[in-house]
């Protein structure tokens, strides 16, 4: 029970990084985040932080829901906390233009479990 209530929480965090991703994708360009550090830095903590959710869900929850490819997403969060200074704004717009879509059904369909 407690790891379903844990998971649930990381599930709200990951939905809460996706909708300010996507409030924020609605105001800045793909250049904005070649031109200016904040925005770049900006969404580059929102994908992590949805990369540590990830890395924090328990093994049962992503064995259990393998629709989506958790071991990828936390890959990217290693990349980000790790690797951060080999980050580029091309790969962050295709996270934010592709990846973020494709993962924000399946977190609201987990969520509504």
């Amino acid at each position: 029970m407690r790891e379903k209530v844990r998971d649930r929480g990381r599930l709200e965090h990951i939905l809460e990084a996706i909708e300010s991703i996507e409030e924020f994708h609605a105001q800045y360009t793909f250049e904005d985040i070649k031109k200016n550090k904040l925005i770049f830095y900006g969404f580059t903590k929102l994908v992590e932080v949805i990369g540590e959710a990830v890395y924090m869900l328990s093994t049962e929850f992503c064995d259990s829901h393998s629709d989506v490819n958790w071991r990828q997403i936390e890959r990217m969060r290693h990349v980000l906390v790790h690797g951060y200074y080999t980050i580029d704004p091309e790969s962050l717009w295709d996270t934010i233009e592709v990846d973020i879509p494709e993962l924000k059904p399946w977190i609201v369909k987990y969520l509504s479990e």
